[in-house]
């Protein structure tokens, strides 16, 4: 099998007409064309296999990931997907695999009307790159610099389940099955806050999406708007406890410790982080309800830079949580 007969077999669909697609697979270019009044929101996204996936991955479940980590930047500032195109490095021609990445990729395409309108496919190494365009109307896309000194800090879903269930295949840490299983999904299937994105639109001062870590990421939109905050140790750890069964099930490290470190500072969770004004609280909530998302209030935005952490009392958290740095 070719190159031009792998694309024809496994990534070339119709383009559907009125979402903003005019051409899609087959010319140099796609042709997008966007309802008037609208920008494009534009993201980039790259998974390199050892660096973002395990070699034994389940196909389908890497092509749902390398759509929804993109899908996820478009939540983010509130957009609405339209299109995206994929680059896909691949060490040699595996058809089963084809099959089972481009069933996982679509089924999360389809499932947010966002259509595949071209890309590039070579031989080397695992290697995905999604490109993916969005509309939100001119002036409304949520930025990381619009936080306010008085804001609630929030976050959706529970941050950590994501590098709780990595430190378990890794052995850092043992899991039950029963516990490990839907982690493991959590981890290889993130479910893009898309719907949620767009209700924020006209509720939050800022936003953005957690994927190297809920303090590190916070620490962007700190900088951004030249705001500081305080964060609620406990409240942030919360979602995460919940969701574990108290953390019963973990051993190897200190139950507390480990969840308290995967929920401040594991990666891979792709779930908004994002501000707004405390008389917002009842409307946030109920966006939340509206789109089947959890939301958890976790902080304050203050005017004095910087990110203190405290427990429940206030007291000082002790404790190092930086976030991802693939260079680091």
């Amino acid at each position: 099998m070719g190159e031009f007969d792998l694309i024809a077999r496994y990534f070339t669909r119709p383009a559907p007409q009125g979402r903003g697609v005019a051409l899609g697979v087959g010319d140099d270019c796609a042709l997008l064309a966007p309802r008037p009044g609208m920008q494009l929101a534009v993201s980039s996204d790259m998974l390199v296999e050892g660096r973002h996936f395990f070699s034994d991955v389940d196909p389908a479940a890497l092509g749902h990931k390398a759509l929804a980590v993109n899908l996820s930047d478009l939540a983010a500032c509130g957009a609405r997907p339209l299109a995206f195109t994929l680059a896909l490095a691949l060490p040699r021609i595996d058809e089963r695999w084809l099959q089972g990445f481009a069933q996982g990729l679509f089924a999360l395409a389809d499932a947010h009307g966002c259509t595949l309108v071209g890309g590039d496919t070579t031989a080397g190494p695992l290697n995905l790159c999604i490109t993916v365009f969005g509309e939100v109307p001119a002036g409304q896309a949520l930025l990381r610099s619009g936080a306010r000194a008085g804001d609630d800090v929030w976050v959706s879903g529970a941050p950590g389940q994501a590098r709780l269930a990595l430190g378990a295949l890794r052995g850092e840490w043992a899991l039950p099955e029963a516990l490990l299983a839907p982690l493991r999904t959590r981890l290889e299937r993130p479910l893009p806050r898309v719907a949620l994105g767009q209700r924020l639109r006209r509720l939050a001062h800022a936003m953005l999406d957690v994927s190297d870590g809920l303090l590190g990421d916070l620490s962007h939109l700190l900088a951004a708007s030249s705001v500081g905050a305080t964060v609620d140790a406990n409240a942030a750890t919360h979602p995460l406890i919940a969701d574990s069964a108290s953390g019963a099930g973990v051993t190897g490290l200190s139950s507390m410790e480990t969840l308290r470190r995967c929920a401040l500072a594991g990666g891979d969770d792709y779930e908004l982080l994002f501000t707004a004004a405390p008389a917002q609280r009842a409307a946030v909530q109920a966006a939340a309800a509206a789109s089947a998302t959890p939301v958890t209030r976790i902080g304050r935005i203050e005017a004095a830079p910087g990110l203190r952490l405290v427990d429940a009392q206030g007291a000082p958290v002790a404790g190092q949580f930086a976030g991802y740095d693939h260079f680091a």
